[in-house]
């Protein structure tokens, strides 16, 4: 099992500096992958679709940008893993996104996955200007695109969407072939996707039951593609509401003590290459609290893992 940890960037934690002294104390923790998420905005009115119709957290209404704060991320460290989970890749070009990922891969010296997605939320697609449908054809353009401008010169692409003429576009990222491409969602056709094209799946810690059938999708998927599924990663990330006694087991997958919501965890984990991802931003206002929470993580991961 690998462990890793948000990036902290929102609500009392989005500033650049205490990230990035908060960076270099997670991963003298021993973390193996530091995390970044993305919002544009959290609507005053509960959007369509989160958490049963409650109001969002306020402080996703303050926010570092997710490839900025990688930035500071990789400044801040010489060692972790730096990904995203989940970048809404929509929002911009995938040319201009292109550019963006394979500086973030030279900054870091080739310590970057690229963790994209289709995002959730009707709201930012319209202050983004981006149309809400079609949004899984322009995801798979998305991914053709970056497939172009990252394998050899000349670069040249038409679609639907974009057109890239005949270029060259310069440099390439440092990791070869192409970083790491994992994919969101947890729908059928999300986890369709992952099984035919990406590197692996950006998950969430969830019942067995609802997991196991998701993941079935992906196998079945890259089994078709002629992909080997025990090559694909999986990512689980937990926002923890940390109890001071036992949750009832049912809820274990994100609420309870620390030792619950690990052991949870260490049960979906079941190959090496699976990751567990700790967001704390909801969980605690004081950095210095983040930090005890990630050590615990830490230590109840460490026995947990595989």
């Amino acid at each position: 099992m690998r462990i890793g940890f948000s990036v902290p960037q929102f609500g009392p934690f989005a500033d650049p500096g205490l990230a990035a002294r908060m960076c270099t104390e997670l991963e003298a923790l021993g973390c193996h992958s530091l995390w970044v998420a993305d919002r544009l905005l959290s609507p005053l009115v509960p959007p369509q679709g989160y958490a049963g119709g409650k109001p969002m957290p306020l402080r996703y209404g303050t926010h570092l940008d997710p490839l900025l704060a990688l930035g500071v991320a990789a400044a801040a460290t010489e060692r972790v893993r730096l990904g995203s989970s989940t970048l809404n890749a929509l929002w911009q070009p995938p040319l201009v996104l292109a550019r963006a990922l394979t500086t973030l891969d030279l900054i870091s010296r080739g310590r970057l996955d690229v963790g994209i997605g289709l995002g959730w939320m009707r709201e930012e697609y319209e202050a983004a200007g981006v149309p809400w449908q079609g949004r899984g054809a322009r995801l798979e353009e998305t991914l053709d695109v970056l497939d172009a401008v990252w394998g050899s010169d000349p670069v040249v692409h038409t679609g639907p969407l974009w057109t890239i003429p005949e270029s060259t576009v310069l440099p390439k990222p440092l990791q070869a072939p192409r970083p790491p491409v994992l994919l969101g969602g947890f729908s059928p056709p999300a986890l369709e996707r992952v099984g035919r094209r990406a590197d692996g799946w950006l998950a969430a810690s969830m019942p067995l039951p609802y997991f196991t059938g998701l993941w079935a999708v992906a196998v079945e998927a890259a089994e078709r593609a002629g992909r080997d599924p025990a090559g694909l990663r999986r990512v689980f990330r937990v926002n923890p509401e940390v109890t001071g006694a036992e949750a009832a087991p049912e809820e274990a997958h994100h609420r309870g003590t620390v030792r619950q919501i690990c052991d949870h965890l260490g049960t979906m984990c079941a190959a090496e290459t699976d990751e567990v991802l700790v967001d704390l931003q909801l969980t605690t206002d004081s950095p210095g609290e983040f930090l005890d929470l990630a050590g615990s993580f830490m230590a109840e991961l460490a026995g947990s893992a595989p």
